[in-house]
């Protein structure tokens, strides 16, 4: 079977890493988050969903993934990402482009922005859930 090569850029097309060890291209368009909601894009059961996303605001969610880890890559700009503990938020400043953490599976998260940011995203999408930021 033969599948488009690209090249891609991940403002317009993210991709799934599936367990067999290849790659999907997803276009994003408008109805890409519903889409990926809905379930129309599968389930992502034990696949990586890769995405950038640029903010200039703290974000207003926790998040959590419940069935996988999730890498968080500093492609440009500043935020202190945030991991909630039972003993106490965990502030982890991402200062350089490069700078990365790793949200174990389970574990909400956070972020607030010093400036400008991107950031690259691998995220073990299944069963992700979120919730209002209190902080």
């Amino acid at each position: 079977m033969s599948r488009e090569a690209g090249p891609f850029h991940l403002d317009s097309t993210y991709f799934r890493l599936r367990p067999d060890a290849s790659a999907q291209p997803l276009p994003v368009g408008e109805s890409f988050w519903q889409e990926l909601s809905s379930g129309a894009l599968g389930d992502f059961h034990n696949e990586y969903l890769v995405t950038t996303h640029s903010f200039s605001e703290n974000w207003p969610m926790w998040e959590m993934h419940p069935n996988g880890d999730e890498i968080v890559v500093l492609l440009s700009g500043s935020v202190d990402f945030i991991l909630e503990k039972k003993t106490g938020n965990r502030v982890m400043p991402l200062r350089d482009c490069g700078g990365w953490v790793l949200v174990p599976s389970g574990m909400w998260h956070t972020a607030k922005v010093n400036a400008p940011s991107t950031m690259l995203f691998i995220t073990a999408g299944e069963g992700t859930q979120h919730r209002q930021v209190d902080l």
